[in-house]
């Protein structure tokens, strides 16, 4: 049964896998996304029926006279990013963007796949270009005009696919990834007093124009951070309740402690005594990544150091020792923040996803949430997913194909099962 709001043509549920900007950045040979049709192949074979993309809306379809027929992707510079999140390309790829989103369309539909529309392009995709092009050319869009643009954008897009008759496997299109957290809120002189509601009604416009552009196509916002004491300066407008729930809890107490997004004398004695014997010094690594690359990617360079060169067995087992401190609340937190949500999808008539989550950004090699903790709180967290009635969620953001944790087949086949079942058994 569909929830309500939901298109008979889409699935009545949508099992995600977070695919991002990985799709074009990871494309050489070894790499993840080198063959579209193994990576959907694998995505089948683990229960999902739906990837969620940075479609490159603006790259693709601003106007900005960027040549897409060739597109250069890299890797940040050196040995920076090898060991980190999202961040280890390789580097050498070079792409027809149009040709490349058509083909995962393509692919999608061959293998019985549904694709959300988003972009990350106010926040880390244009770091992986060879150029700067693509980041200043966001740049230069006045803060005021960046919602209206990207819609502008993504309706260009999803024109597009129409006329390439491969619109019917969009699950539907978001204005931006996290528009919270994303260069986007820059928008009304950025002023930080009270930023949820002074975004809410450049938000709400562009998702006016983009269910105004193409009402047969589902339109939502996306946010990081959702303000679950205030829901209310969330526009009541998009077709999709779509929201993130990270709860860092221990992880976040990890990295205050080991001081990992410290601004000032880093690195700290506590983080020292989590890096591997062959850390470098920390002065060789300043400077390996362009300034503007590096602006770019929204991570700082004691962030880059601290995730490529920590020793993720010291690393996990402090966040084993210390987790007894913090179940309880990371628990309560999940459940308060999904039931939050889920009213507001209810008041919103809107069917409700969590397109993001569990427990927040890690070393790549680091295993904690992959783990037996990890999982415990991800199975937690799909039931009530689950009991709300989501349309959508993930078993977590790091089950996907650039990500370790895309090996453990057998426990994403069976939450993915249960969320498209029903199954709140405990």
């Amino acid at each position: 049964m569909h929830p309500s709001g939901v298109p008979q043509h889409l699935p009545p549920r949508l099992t995600i896998t977070l695919w991002d900007f990985t799709w074009y950045t990871q494309t050489t040979p070894g790499e993840p996304f080198a063959d579209l049709d193994a990576a959907f192949e694998q995505a089948v074979e683990r229960g999902y029926n739906t990837v969620r993309i940075c479609a490159m809306p603006f790259l693709l379809f601003g106007d900005h006279g960027i040549d897409t027929t060739a597109l250069r992707f890299t890797g940040l510079g050196g040995d920076v990013g090898v060991r980190t999140r999202w961040y280890d390309v390789a580097g050498g790829a070079v792409l027809d963007g149009r040709a490349h989103l058509a083909e995962l369309f393509r692919a999608a539909r061959r293998h019985g796949c549904y694709v959300i529309l988003s972009s990350w392009e106010y926040q880390q995709s244009p770091a992986f270009l060879e150029g700067s092009e693509w980041y200043d050319a966001l740049l230069a869009v006045p803060p005021d005009d960046r919602h209206t643009v990207m819609a502008d954008a993504m309706g260009e897009l999803v024109q597009w696919l129409k006329d390439e008759d491969l619109a019917d496997n969009i699950a539907y299109a978001e204005l931006h990834n996290e528009v919270d957290l994303s260069r986007l809120t820059l928008a009304g002189g950025g002023s930080q007093q009270d930023p949820y509601r002074l975004q809410r009604p450049y938000v709400e416009v562009a998702v006016a124009r983009m269910r105004e552009r193409h009402p047969d196509v589902l339109a939502t916002s996306c946010y990081g951070i959702p303000p679950h004491l205030d829901m209310a300066a969330v526009p009541g407008n998009g077709q999709v309740a779509h929201f993130h729930v990270y709860v860092y809890g221990v992880l976040g107490a990890l990295e205050r402690w080991a001081g990992v997004r410290a601004t000032s004398g880093f690195p700290s004695p506590e983080l020292r005594s989590l890096l591997r014997d062959d850390a470098p010094d920390v002065a060789s690594y300043e400077g390996r990544v362009e300034p503007w690359r590096l602006s770019a990617t929204g991570v700082s360079t004691s962030m880059f150091f601290s995730y490529d060169w920590v020793d993720t067995t010291r690393w996990d087992t402090w966040l084993y020792e210390n987790y007894v401190r913090w179940h309880e609340a990371m628990t309560q937190a999940l459940d308060d923040r999904l039931e939050v949500l889920a009213r507001f999808a209810e008041r919103t008539a809107a069917p409700l996803v969590i397109g993001e989550g569990w427990i927040g950004y890690t070393p790549l090699l680091a295993e904690f949430e992959d783990g037996p903790v990890g999982r415990t709180l991800a199975e937690h967290a799909m039931t009530r997913c689950i009991e709300h009635g989501a349309w959508g969620a993930v078993v977590g953001s790091n089950s996907a194909p650039h990500h370790p944790g895309w090996a453990n087949v057998e426990w994403q086949q069976r939450w993915n099962r249960r969320l498209l079942l029903g199954d709140t058994r405990a």
